[in-house]
C-alpha cells in the first residue's frame, strides 16, 4: 500500500488532537467539531500501509486566505519523507491563497524555504487566578447579540470574515464568550474553553485595554483557580502590559508566518489570538 494521504473524517480529527496534546499543545476539550465545520474538506491523514502516521490542516477560510496547523508527524516516522509529502498536499490544496500559520521558532527556516516570512511571534503565557472574580455588569454573552454583529467586529481583527468557525466556537461544548457593549457598538469579545490542561481565552479582542482587561477579567474568574493560557502578539504593547499586569509566565513562543503581505488586521486590538492551529 505505502504512504496515502486522504481527507479526514471527524474520527481522523479527533486523532490527530490526542497527536497535538501528546506534543504539549494542550488542546481544547471539545476542538474537533468546532475545527471541522470550519472546512471539512481541509484536514488530511496520511496513512503508511493502513497505519495513520502524519497529518496536517489546511483551512481555506475563503478564496485569498488559508491557514496551516496540525502539521504532525508520529515521531518513529520523522525524517523519512512522509511529512514534506503531506505538507506538499496541503499545501497544494491552498493553491494560491495567502496562507499563514503559527510555527515553533525551530522550524522558521524550513518554513521559509516554502516561501513563508516571519511577521512577528505569538508568546503564550500561562497564570492561575484564585481570587474569583464576578463578571461585569457590561459583559453579556455572545449568544444574546446578533451574530451578523459580532462576525463583522472579529473580522477587524482577522483576515477574512469566518462565519462557520465563529459560531461553532462561540457555540462550542463548554465554552463561555463575553461581550462588552457601549449601546449596541461592540467594544470588545472573548472566549474560554476547556483544556486538557487548564483553560485558554482565544480570542480576545478589544478596542482599548480597559475593555480588554474587564473582559479578561470575567473569563479568568471562570477558571476556578485553574491555569489559565493566553497567546499574545508580541507587537501589541497593551497586551503584553496585560499579562505582565497580573503576573503571567511565558511559556513558548510561535512564528506567526505568511507567504505573502501580512493582512490588514487591526494588531492593536489583538490581546489574544484565537488558536494557534487555526489561526
Amino acid at each position: 500500500m505505502g504512504f496515502t494521504i486522504r481527507p479526514m473524517q471527524l474520527a481522523d480529527l479527533h486523532l490527530a488532537i490526542n497527536w497535538a496534546a501528546e506534543a504539549g499543545w494542550n488542546p481544547g476539550l471539545h476542538d474537533a467539531a468546532s475545527f471541522f465545520a470550519t472546512d471539512t474538506k481541509g484536514f488530511f491523514i496520511g496513512e503508511l500501509d493502513g497505519e495513520p502516521i502524519a497529518c496536517i490542516s489546511a483551512i481555506a477560510y475563503s478564496t485569498t486566505f488559508g491557514f496551516i496547523g496540525f502539521y504532525i508527524v508520529r515521531p518513529q516516522w520523522r525524517g523519512q519523507g512522509y511529512g514534506w509529502q503531506i505538507w506538499q498536499h496541503g499545501m497544494n490544496y491552498l493553491g494560491d491563497r495567502a496562507i499563514g500559520l503559527d510555527g515553533v521558532v525551530a522550524q522558521q527556516e524550513n518554513y521559509r524555504k516554502s516561501g513563508f516570512t516571519l511577521a512577528y511571534r505569538h508568546i503564550r503565557y500561562q497564570g492561575t487566578f484564585p481570587q474569583i472574580w464576578q463578571p461585569f455588569d457590561t459583559l453579556v454573552s455572545a449568544l444574546s447579540i446578533p451574530f451578523e454583529h459580532l462576525l463583522a467586529f472579529d473580522r477587524q481583527f482577522f483576515p477574512v470574515e469566518r462565519p462557520a468557525f465563529l459560531k461553532a466556537w462561540i457555540e462550542q461544548q463548554g465554552s463561555v464568550s463575553w461581550v462588552k457593549q457601549e449601546g449596541d457598538r461592540i467594544l470588545g469579545y472573548g472566549v474560554i474553553r476547556p483544556c486538557r490542561v487548564g483553560w485558554k481565552i482565544g480570542p480576545l479582542f478589544a478596542l482599548d485595554a480597559n475593555t480588554a482587561d474587564d473582559l479578561f477579567r470575567g473569563l479568568v474568574g471562570l477558571a476556578q483557580g485553574e491555569s489559565c493560557f493566553l497567546d499574545v502578539p508580541e507587537l501589541n504593547p497593551a497586551a503584553l502590559d496585560l499579562v505582565q499586569n497580573y503576573q503571567m509566565v511565558p511559556m513558548f513562543e510561535t512564528a506567526r508566518m505568511y507567504t505573502k503581505a501580512p493582512p490588514d488586521c487591526a494588531i492593536e486590538g489583538i490581546f489574544g489570538v484565537t488558536t494557534f492551529e487555526l489561526g
